[in-house]
């Protein structure tokens, strides 16, 4: 009987797959941006007890909002993610509690460089396509006029999870560590429900922010180099640096070629600007006394 039972337990603890939805180490570009969000997060919490007119003011100049951007305050472009001035704390920790478990996972597999990037090229490239479509359609839909305002974690968050949907598509989550769900389809999930609920409060802009965040993310993920763009710009730039120091190099051997010639004294030059010795005998590495 009691095997039975043992049995029993056993069958119904089975799962069918491994359990993913739990919270990876926190460290790394994802506790930098976590720790940020919580801060700002808290001393506007406080600043709105006792001093409101200050927090409203700091939370007007840093969420995204068309009109100020286009005049000049474009650092909105990246601020308005850490902007609480339309988060209350309950979407607050959910925001970061994703951010937490999505970006873990995403810098774990891509490095920090390539998630911190994907993070701000994805919030910057999507407010900014925001940005431009309010002046497009503002005579079409007055919600979407360029006075309009939006902030908050969420639509940086909805890129991430497109990120992890996008590398592990048919992996098998589990919401409230219960309900078994793809991770397609938990990204849908997740898009279709904020879009819903900004919808339902009457904030079109933020819906639509949210849906050039993740346009702007997807473009990421389809033309970005695999290992992000800052890394192949810092190698393009380090390989003109290269260049340009062989090329000093190589002007710097002629002329030294030219004045050794003026000393009677014949000197050989590979086409690197190297200096060849003349008796053929071969470069020795580990000699420090050979300059080039």
């Amino acid at each position: 009987m009691d095997e039975q039972r043992e049995d029993l337990v056993e069958t119904l603890l089975k799962s069918n797959g491994p359990i993913t939805l739990s919270l990876p180490a926190f460290r790394g570009v994802t506790r930098r941006i976590v720790l940020l969000s919580l801060v700002v997060f808290l001393v506007f919490w406080v600043l709105g007890i006792f001093l409101p007119d200050l927090a409203f003011l700091l939370g007007r100049f840093t969420a995204l909002e068309p009109r100020l951007a286009a005049h000049g305050m474009i650092w909105m472009l990246v601020t308005y993610p850490f902007s609480p001035l339309q988060t209350n704390m309950v979407s607050e920790a959910f925001a970061l509690l994703s951010l937490w478990f999505f970006g873990s996972t995403l810098e774990d597999e891509h490095g920090g460089r390539w998630l911190g990037e994907y993070f701000v090229l994805s919030a910057a490239g999507g407010a900014l396509l925001a940005t431009l479509l309010s002046y497009a359609m503002a005579s079409r839909m007055v919600a979407l006029d360029p006075s309009q305002r939006t902030s908050g974690l969420w639509p940086a968050v909805l890129a991430l999870l497109l990120a992890f949907a996008r590398f592990h598509g048919n992996e098998t989550l589990r919401i409230y560590f219960v309900i078994p769900i793809k991770a397609k389809f938990l990204a849908a999930l997740y898009l279709l429900g904020y879009l819903v609920i900004a919808l339902v409060g009457g904030d079109k802009f933020g819906a639509m922010t949210a849906l050039c965040v993740a346009l702007s993310g997807y473009g990421y993920l389809l033309f970005a180099p695999r290992r992000g763009v800052g890394f192949v710009g810092s190698e393009r730039w380090f390989s003109l640096r290269n260049a340009y120091y062989r090329a000093k190099r190589k002007q710097a051997a002629k002329k030294f070629a030219v004045y050794m010639k003026k000393q009677g004294k014949e000197t050989n030059i590979d086409t690197s600007g190297r200096y060849v010795d003349p008796n053929g005998v071969p470069r020795d590495p580990d000699d420090k006394r050979w300059m080039n």
